[in-house]
């Protein structure tokens, strides 16, 4: 069998109809761009997820207060006051795993400097919480254990609350605001870092000693959150177990009882966020993939055609000494060419398109190798699997019938 012949046969034939030919490819162009393209959107997206959360901390372990059931009646996480801060001197002097640890109490509540006023955050926390969250203070400087001490009237404050009260481009450092009827005195101003992966603005905030806020804003005594950071992120599950464990122990919660208090770490939410982007991903690659089985169908569809245009010349062909194999590989060896080329346009079509989007919208794109492999070679097998019965059918023909078809 001369199979240099028999591809030389097929690409005539191809040469023959060339816009059918081109029209038959496109289904294959379409869906392998479709699929290589949606993959990269998905798994941009996964990468983008993972790395706002890891500037927000990776190692991260957030602590809130637990619902409980106080008189019948199921109380909010928010009204709970479980927390207090023997727990934050507990996970500091006795969790080995957790490297950095802060207290957290916030309001909510407008802010005021001279005419301008506007709604914000006031988070009370120690020093450790500028490492936890990966904050930095890019002018002035962060208050001291001496502040935190003597609850000084002191803050560190987002670029978005410098934005909207010092419109006329002043200098913030050393300015008086006022957080409700609380005055503080700015100290320093957190570099920017804009907004996370669920949309809110990190820099819109006002940082303070937590004794400041609790005595000064709140006039509470127990704490709203409790931050802290795992020595590792490999780390974060067995720190999460270890201050549970504490926690119980001076909550006097009994083996069978239910916590008052709630553990997260960052990596949940990434596994979260990952688990479904990748959902998402599967989805449209799948969609995507519908492309590539309707260009299969549109191979089968135009190489049954081509086998009954030529029925006449498979008849001659068999007639003069061709086999049977020799004609199921030639119309098998066009519909190969047909996808493989088909498959090579959408490979250079998707990257393309992926990058068209990455620098003309700004999505955030990654194209994986083995997303191209993978289109390719499901292309090819397409190719195969669609063009293996037209070829089939042509290589049973009887010469004599082949030979009288009109």
């Amino acid at each position: 069998m001369n199979y240099g012949n028999l591809i030389r046969i097929a690409l005539r034939a191809l040469s023959n109809n060339k816009f059918r030919g081109f029209l038959t490819m496109l289904g294959i162009i379409i869906g392998v761009a479709s699929v290589i393209s949606m993959l990269a959107i998905g798994q941009g997206s996964k990468r983008s997820i993972r790395e706002q959360i890891s500037e927000m901390g990776s190692n991260m372990i957030m602590i809130h207060p637990g619902n409980g059931r106080f008189g019948g009646v199921r109380m909010s996480a928010s009204d709970m006051e479980t927390l207090k801060l023997e727990d934050y001197q507990s996970i500091v002097r006795e969790v080995k795993l957790i490297d950095k640890c802060s207290p957290c109490v916030n309001a909510s509540g407008q802010v005021i400097y001279g005419a301008n006023n506007a709604p914000t955050t006031l988070y009370g926390v120690n020093r450790d919480y500028l490492d936890i969250r990966k904050f930095s203070v890019e002018d002035g400087e962060m208050f001291t254990d001496y502040d935190i001490r003597t609850s000084a009237k002191v803050c560190v404050v987002g670029k978005t609350v410098v934005d909207n009260l010092f419109t006329k481009g002043e200098d913030p450092l050393g300015k008086t605001i006022r957080f409700d009827k609380t005055p503080f005195r700015i100290i320093g101003v957190l570099k920017s870092k804009g907004y996370n992966s669920m949309g809110q603005d990190q820099d819109d905030m006002i940082i303070a000693p937590y004794t400041t806020v609790q005595k000064r804003v709140l006039a509470i005594t127990y704490l709203r959150e409790i931050f802290a950071s795992a020595v590792t992120e490999e780390a974060s599950v067995p720190a999460i177990d270890e201050i549970s464990a504490v926690l119980r122990q001076n909550h006097h919660i009994e083996a069978n009882d239910e916590d008052d208090f709630n553990v997260r770490s960052q990596e949940e939410l990434s596994s979260m966020m990952s688990s479904t982007t990748e959902l998402m991903t599967v989805l449209l690659a799948c969609i995507a993939g519908i492309s590539l089985l309707v260009g299969g169908i549109g191979i089968m569809n135009i190489m049954y055609v081509s086998v009954t245009e030529r029925t006449r010349e498979i008849g001659l062909r068999m007639s003069i000494g061709a086999k049977g194999r020799h004609i199921l590989f030639q119309f098998l060896i066009e519909a190969i060419i047909i996808s493989v080329t088909g498959g090579i346009i959408g490979v250079l079509l998707g990257i393309g398109a992926s990058l068209i989007i990455k620098y003309a919208i700004g999505w955030p794109i990654y194209i994986q190798a083995y997303s191209v492999v993978l289109s390719f070679l499901v292309c090819t097998v397409t190719g195969i699997f669609f063009g293996w019965y037209p070829a089939q059918k042509a290589s049973n023909l009887n010469p004599i019938d082949a030979i009288r078809y009109e």
